[in-house]
């Protein structure tokens, strides 16, 4: 049986990863302090902990004093929620290095218990995002001691020029596939064209795969790798029934306005245009909630204060970044607990 995680062996394996970690938590929280943004905390304790249909979150039981009364509750996924509710309020500017929490996710590049590094902007879009991704990533790395980001045996230079790609335009160089050309129902793609499609080249798939089933085989099987080999690279206009939280592109109907962060072949962010309508955010979470029951047996209640938040919430654009992600390219670590003070043992 291996040491325990608190075992000084297996500290002192890990610790010039760890005290890298302290220099990046460091270098991230000046970089924001330099660009005027405010740092938050909000409660990791909330109604619903994020409406993804394949998050699977942690829950518990609030209880008030005397046992008068109880109600279900949530660790969060994400404090996307709450950080929302504070842009509501007035803030304009706002970042967090929060503890989030997802079941049934452990791998070497995810952790139950994990931090995200999330920020917003308002009154500003995509590409204010994507340059803070370019400065906050430099001043990472050169905090860590180390020169590129690499993973598994890939690297990445962030001092190079950075890319960015569309979804379609990665489909289609790297498994010659016309994506758009598939969709004929954007909100609720018929998955057979996208199934036919990945068969031509070799990729089996289910019958009862859904659209986005299929489009993940083959984003995992054929994309995914080959996204920021050199170069950090920005992967633009995703579908709009992968929208979740943002807004509907105002060009092409056919897509929402949302990019991830891609470094040596792993994810680093997810960004959106922000949703501000509630009405149009109530129904995808309906959706999505529908499809959980379908799947899991089970749906989230919806936080219908941040529903009503959201109607007060201007316009913006927002981001979570994987800071244990960041810290492994940075650090040439090979597994997110190599990063972690103590990981969580099976």
């Amino acid at each position: 049986m291996p040491p325990p995680p608190w075992h000084p062996d297996n500290i002192a394996g890990r610790l010039a990863h760890l005290e890298a970690r302290g220099r990046i938590t460091k270098a991230v929280r000046a970089w924001f302090d330099q660009q005027g943004f405010l740092e938050v905390e909000t409660p990791c304790l909330q109604a619903s902990p994020g409406m993804e249909p394949h998050l699977k979150a942690f829950q518990t039981t609030l209880s008030e004093p005397f046992g008068e009364t109880s109600s279900r509750m949530y660790l969060h996924t994400s404090p996307e929620f709450a950080m929302k509710k504070l842009l509501a309020a007035g803030l304009p500017c706002i970042y967090q290095l929060a503890h989030c929490f997802r079941n049934e996710e452990r791998s070497p590049t995810h952790h139950p218990e994990f931090t995200m590094l999330e920020w917003y902007r308002s009154g500003m879009g995509l590409d204010a995002l994507m340059e803070d991704c370019e400065g906050l990533v430099k001043a990472a790395l050169l905090a860590s001691g180390h020169k590129t980001l690499s993973w598994q045996g890939k690297h990445c230079d962030p001092f190079a020029p950075w890319q960015r790609l569309t979804v379609s335009d990665a489909f289609f160089d790297f498994a010659g596939i016309d994506l758009l050309g598939t969709i004929t129902d954007p909100d609720e793609p018929d998955p057979r064209p996208l199934a036919e499609a990945a068969g031509r080249i070799g990729l089996s798939t289910q019958a009862t795969d859904s659209w986005e089933d299929v489009f993940f085989r083959l984003f995992l099987d054929r994309i995914e790798p080959h996204l920021g080999s050199n170069a950090p690279v920005f992967l633009t206009g995703y579908p709009l029934c992968m929208a979740a939280l943002s807004r509907q592109d105002a060009v092409d109907s056919r897509l929402a306005m949302r990019f991830e962060l891609y470094a040596a072949g792993l994810e680093l962010a997810n960004a959106f245009a922000e949703l501000t309508d509630s009405k149009e955010q109530r129904r995808r979470f309906e959706r999505d909630q529908k499809l959980k029951e379908q799947l899991y047996g089970e749906r989230y209640p919806i936080d219908e204060d941040f529903l009503a938040a959201l109607s007060h919430m201007p316009e913006c654009s927002g981001i979570a970044l994987g800071f244990d992600r960041l810290v492994m390219l940075a650090t040439q670590a090979t597994s997110i607990d190599q990063v972690l003070w103590l990981p969580l043992r099976h």
